[in-house]
């Protein structure tokens, strides 16, 4: 268990893809929160623990540079190797571990560094190992990103998660497939529940969270849940960590848990206001939202800005909507309950974004668009609509040109994939940088395009052929769809929708022809 270091690896993991470990994303993110992105002439990024490899594959052909990464599991490595190869995209995958890795004396420094779905679920040894390779390889002004569990809203749940994973160690059978595993290890916590255990008295919430976690992944909870290693922390403890090897906090990486006035009351924000000190503060919110999961930035010697600088480089930055509006709800739900979206902001802008066929939008001209708006109002729209994952950052024009042939390979092959299953649902885009939600079928559709047929009938016909190959049927509203005459009326309609409300948008991101 050394190299793999207490993690799963008989269990290959989902294929996620994260938004938060985009440059182009994190640049936002930062410069929002007052700091200077790190400068990217010559970009050199590092991801630790890339699972499937999809957002580091994607990251690597949406961006010009020099990608990096590695991962325990030697299955993740093999796919990570594929798809990078597919791309053509130079990037250097491996399996190597923390310690190695550390030790490895020809690795550049690093301008990004990224791990999500690590920390918390790895031995003391390897974190050690993750800060050493952070504190010899992260540039000065370049960022960390990190996601981790966090105390105190794990605090009454990790006890059932320990008795779930004790049961899988102690009592399972290892003639037992690892899903069957936990499906037993599951039904053991309800029979403790069942008979009145104190523990579920005393933690009502527990309850909940096992009816929750029955209904999950399975392959999703081996690694959420039943790693040997497993260790939610105090946010001041990690960034206690982090800043004894050179790397301090900047800011949450997730933009809208950034907006203090939108995630707690008016006293509670007033209590937040009157603390000084970043990382006190940062753990009171922790208290405040009864926190179980954090995503958070931190840089090596990151340069503040003035809010004139800011307001001057956000001015350049151009947006693009990512996901369809139609049906825009003008709400946010947050830690404080239900918010209403003053409509006279957000429906200039959403429909300015729409625009020109989706084509991307300067800020200084979004900004023009609602003159009679205060700015820092139009900077939080901006905000809120790229946290709730509706808009994203764009790319200067010579690196979208740069990242198309890398991002129009790993398409095609994203693409012939979703013949086979719907296990990806996001291709690349050389515009924003990162990668884009598109469904399985929707993928069909673009794969029909691909091979010439032009009409959305066709598409559904030929996304039939391919599901009615492998004897497989569409699933609306719970029911398996019976026959090739449901079937195709039910694919046709998503065809024209798609054809509709969507492609225009994929072409706009260069994620479509």
């Amino acid at each position: 268990m050394e190299k793999t270091s207490g993690y799963i690896t008989d269990v290959p993991y989902t294929y996620g893809y994260y938004r938060e470990l985009s440059p182009c994303y994190m640049d936002f993110v930062l410069l929002l929160n007052g700091y200077e992105p790190p400068r990217r002439s010559s970009l050199h990024y590092l991801e630790l623990g890339y699972g499937q490899g999809l957002s580091a594959n994607i990251h690597a052909a949406a961006n010009p540079g020099n990608f990096y990464g590695t991962d325990f599991n030697p299955a993740h490595a093999a796919n990570a190797q594929t798809l990078a190869e597919v791309a053509r995209s130079g990037a250097h995958f491996s399996d190597d571990s923390f310690a190695s890795l550390a030790d490895n004396g020809s690795l550049p420094e690093f301008d990004y560094i990224t791990l999500h779905g690590v920390w918390s679920w790895i031995n003391p040894d390897s974190r050690e190992q993750i800060t050493r390779i952070i504190n010899k390889h992260l540039k000065v002004g370049g960022a960390v990103y990190m996601s981790y569990n966090v105390l105190p809203g794990w605090a009454p749940v990790a006890p059932l998660r320990h008795i779930m994973a004790v049961h899988i160690k102690l009592a399972g059978s290892d003639t037992q497939a690892f899903g069957e595993r936990i499906d037993s290890a599951i039904e053991y916590a309800r029979q403790l529940e069942k008979v009145g255990a104190h523990f579920f008295g005393a933690n009502p919430t527990a309850k909940g969270r096992l009816d929750r976690i029955a209904d999950q992944n399975r392959t999703y909870l081996a690694h959420e849940y039943f790693n040997e290693d497993w260790e939610p922390m105090y946010s001041s403890q990690v960034h206690e960590c982090l800043a004894h090897h050179r790397a301090t906090f900047a800011c949450t990486a997730t933009l809208i848990e950034g907006i203090d006035h939108i995630n707690f009351t008016p006293d509670q924000a007033k209590l937040l206001a009157s603390i000084s000190n970043p990382i006190f503060r940062e753990t009171t919110k922790d208290y405040l939202a009864n926190a179980q999961f954090r995503r958070d930035l931190f840089t090596r010697g990151a340069q503040r800005l003035t809010m004139i600088e800011i307001i001057e480089r956000l001015k350049q930055i151009r947006f693009a909507l990512t996901e369809s509006v139609d049906n825009f709800s003008y709400s946010l739900h947050t830690t404080a309950g239900k918010l209403g979206l003053k409509k006279e902001i957000y429906e200039p802008i959403l429909a300015m974004l729409k625009e020109d066929g989706f084509a991307p939008k300067s800020f200084a001209d979004i900004a023009a668009r609602v003159e009679t708006v205060a700015l820092p109002s139009v900077i939080e729209a901006i905000a809120i609509l790229a946290g709730m994952g509706l808009v994203s950052p764009c790319q200067a024009d010579d690196n979208i040109k740069q990242a198309s042939v890398s991002c129009d390979k790993l398409n095609a092959h994203l693409l012939e994939q979703s013949r086979l299953s719907g296990k990806c649902e996001y291709l690349a885009s050389p515009v924003t940088g990162g990668g884009i939600r598109v469904d399985r079928f929707q993928q069909m559709f673009l794969l029909a395009r691909r091979r010439g047929k032009e009409e959305p009938d066709a598409w559904a016909q030929d996304a039939w052929d391919n599901l009615a190959a492998q004897n497989q049927a569409l699933l609306v509203e719970g029911k398996v769809l019976q026959g090739e005459a449901d079937n195709l009326t039910e694919l046709r309609k998503r065809a024209a929708a798609f054809a509709e409300k969507r492609l225009a948008m994929l072409q706009a991101l260069k994620v479509a022809e």
